[in-house]
């Protein structure tokens, strides 16, 4: 037995030796750095993802991808469709940002205020639907807000591979709805929610607070001005109309799915008071001219310049397509009433099915928001909501019950649609960038130790940071 063992003592001597000779070798070898994957390759290597082009932007690579999505999220086997989406990329070591507008994505290198906030990557969704991420052939009834938050959440799971840090979700107006609606179906997928100027329409029929906004909103001296213009622009409907005739053979703009040129015409009008609020600031009120002495010209061309005459042409309306099926079957639409247009208005405020061709079949499905409003209410977790103060989306905003942790609601002051984090009042703004701060996992001690040195981490950039407000159609009852 001690014989043996003896043995047994040399030959792990021996391979001892070997082995540490072995290991000097592959120590001298890995002391040579193998070149480290690019991260084109590794995004490239996801199952279905294809580059379309790359852009160069300094201190990032921009990339614009292409993703292969099942059409039907529930049913996968049964087709996919190409969804674009774009990848402003720093480094694997941040956090990340997921942003979508709701609509279509901007092929060019954008920063949202959360990725300046915590000098961060961001990726960046088109909405399903919206061309030329739309299947084909179009099966709309696949178009929902379950749908489209399962878009993010394959996506975020294919890229979370890659960048493992902490991530959020935001986006502004139907993109600041599209975070809330991802967190709703997708608790856990996101370290914080950042939602802009988000409306929540619970119940659809019941819209009495707009009309309370409009009531109050600004001065009445400016409420008066555009109610006046407004007035007047419907007072003076023939020889308008004539000129929007004119104007629509001038552009080739035709009037087949909202109806005809009167429709289209009111529809613009209508929407005059709502987008300058939506829109302009107070101080803009300035530039409204005086309804009782203006020319045809004068009250067209505000008009044209605050709602936008092309808006409910069928070359209006193509790409909003999507946008306004949803307003028609899920997400709602806002009405108001409008007293000083009585014995004026034709049509009143008309409904998203006005705006949708009409061999695309719609149905409301009323309990779809109001599950939303009570999630967030009952189940909120690190979610910040930023309203303006004199946005009228702001009129029906979401609300934070008393189970919500880590999760507010802020307004801010004098504000339209744009509204952000930096326009928040100072203790605010302190705050919110705080825990944006530190939900993504970057907060540097002095901000942890006192919100109120929190800044943003990145330096201000201004065409990464421009601000592309998307002047969306207002949704209608």
């Amino acid at each position: 037995m001690r014989k043996t063992l003896g043995w047994l003592l040399s030959l792990v001597v021996l391979i001892g030796t070997m082995g540490a000779a072995g290991s000097t070798a592959q120590a001298a070898t890995a002391a040579q750095p193998a070149a480290a994957t690019d991260i084109k390759d590794q995004i490239l290597g996801i199952p279905g993802m294809s580059l379309i082009e790359e852009k160069p932007y300094p201190g990032y690579r921009f990339f614009v991808l292409n993703y292969e999505q099942p059409v039907d999220h529930r049913q996968p086997w049964k087709g996919t469709f190409k969804q674009r989406l774009t990848l402003l990329h720093k480094d694997v070591s941040r956090p990340s940002v997921f942003f979508t507008s709701g609509y279509n994505v901007n092929t060019n290198p954008r920063r949202s205020e959360p990725t300046t906030i915590i000098d961060g990557n961001q990726v960046s969704m088109e909405y399903r639907f919206f061309t030329p991420s739309r299947p084909d052939p179009a099966n709309w009834s696949n178009l929902d807000i379950w749908q489209a938050a399962s878009d993010q959440h394959r996506i975020f799971t294919a890229l979370k591979k890659i960048y493992k840090k902490n991530w959020l979700a935001t986006g502004a107006s139907k993109g600041g709805m599209t975070a809330t609606y991802y967190e709703r179906f997708y608790p856990r997928d996101m370290d914080g929610v950042v939602a802009y100027v988000a409306p929540n329409d619970v119940v659809n029929h019941e819209d009495s607070a707009y009309d309370r906004f409009f009531a109050k909103v600004g001065t009445k001296e400016c409420r008066d001005k555009l109610n006046a213009v407004q007035r007047e622009a419907l007072v003076r409907r023939e020889p308008l109309e004539a000129k929007y005739a004119v104007a629509a053979a001038e552009n080739g703009w035709t009037f087949t799915t909202v109806g005809d040129l009167d429709k289209a015409y009111e529809a613009v009008v209508l929407d005059y008071v709502w987008a300058f609020w939506q829109y302009s600031l107070l101080a803009d009120c300035a530039s409204i001219p005086a309804a009782a002495t203006a020319s045809d010209q004068e009250i067209w061309d505000t008009v044209d310049t605050i709602s936008g005459f092309s808006a409910y042409a069928d070359q209006g309306l193509q790409t909003y397509t999507p946008y306004y099926y949803q307003a028609g079957t899920q997400l709602g639409s806002p009405d108001i009433k409008q007293p000083h247009l009585k014995g004026l208005s034709r049509y009143g405020y008309q409904p998203p099915r006005n705006f949708v061709p009409r061999d695309i079949p719609m149905t409301f499905q009323p309990g779809v928001m109001a599950d939303v409003d009570k999630w967030v209410r009952d189940n909120a977790h690190q979610m910040l909501f930023v309203y303006g103060q004199n946005d009228p989306w702001g009129a029906e905003p979401f609300r934070l019950g008393y189970g919500v942790r880590d999760s507010y609601v802020m307004i801010a002051p004098g504000a339209n649609h744009g509204a952000n984090v930096a326009k928040l009042m100072d203790g605010e703004k302190a705050l919110a960038t705080s825990r944006i701060l530190q939900w993504a996992g970057v907060a540097p001690a002095a901000a942890l130790a006192d919100a109120g040195k929190a800044a943003p981490l990145a330096a201000p950039d201004a065409q990464l940071d421009q601000r592309d407000l998307e002047r969306e159609p207002q949704l209608r009852p």
